[in-house]
Formats: C-alpha cells, sequence, structure tokens
C-alpha cells in the first residue's frame, strides 16, 4: 500500500512539473506582465521589445525594435534582430487593418493569413517588483 502512494505521488509530481515546463515563452512573459503589471508605453523607438509568434501550440519569442507614435505600434517598423545585432522588417501580411494598440505593455494581437498570432512586449514598461515583507524569526526563547 505504501510503495502504491509513493508511486502515486512520484507521478503527481512529475505531472506537476512538467506541466510548469511546457509553458510558453508567450506565457510565461504574459505571467509577468500579469502580476508586475506596467508603466505606460510612451512614444519612442524600442530597441528592447519581444516579439511573439504563435500558431496552435507552437510559440516562439524574438528581440526586436518598433516605433511607437500617439500610443500605438506603427506596423512598418516592427523589426527582429538577428544575432549580429541588424535588424530585419517583419514580413507578414496581416487579416485585418487595424490600429496596434498597446495594453498593459502588451500590443493587441495581430492575426495573419497565415494564422499566426504576433504580440509585442514592451519588457522595459514591466513595473519594479515589489516589496515583500519580512518575516519574523520563529521564537527561540527559553521558557
Amino acid at each position: 500500500m505504501k510503495k502504491l502512494f509513493i508511486t502515486a505521488g512520484i507521478v503527481t509530481a512529475s505531472l506537476f512539473s512538467n506541466a510548469q515546463e511546457s509553458a510558453t515563452c508567450y506565457q510565461k512573459y504574459a505571467k509577468v506582465f500579469e502580476i508586475r503589471g506596467a508603466n505606460e508605453v510612451v512614444n519612442g523607438t524600442y530597441d528592447d521589445v519581444i516579439i511573439t509568434v504563435r500558431k496552435g501550440k507552437f510559440a516562439d519569442c524574438f528581440l526586436g525594435k518598433v516605433l511607437v507614435k500617439d500610443g500605438k505600434i506603427i506596423e512598418s517598423s516592427i523589426q527582429l534582430r538577428y544575432v549580429d545585432d541588424s535588424f530585419e522588417p517583419l514580413a507578414r501580411s496581416y487579416k485585418y487593418e487595424e490600429p496596434i494598440t498597446i495594453v498593459e505593455g502588451i500590443s493587441k494581437t495581430l492575426l495573419t493569413n497565415d494564422e499566426e498570432l504576433i504580440n509585442i512586449l514592451f519588457v522595459s514598461s514591466i513595473k519594479a517588483k515589489k516589496k515583500a515583507l519580512k518575516r519574523a524569526p520563529e521564537p527561540s526563547f527559553d521558557l
């Protein structure tokens, strides 16, 4: 009986660890934005954004650069960064021609004609981690 409980515990623990490992890069970044929040993204060029490309269960994250004007991303300015620090435009055709707004540091999701989902994440706008309260030590008085 003990062996059954131990085996069940090991299987359960491995399932939980596999579930955490299977989170995509987009999901991991989105969780940080959700927990910490983000400052407003102001006008300017940002060369430290994360560009996520998702399709089905697949997701990939790349470094990139964009131009923000009037709180919106200029579509033609979206560029991917190469390992030699050069940039190349993200060449995709989109199903909808709408302004690319930014909410809480993450762009509106863009849908390509190839059914890809694309978001731009402004990691420099993530708010600083909140201070945690320092816990008191357990009492160790001699009674």
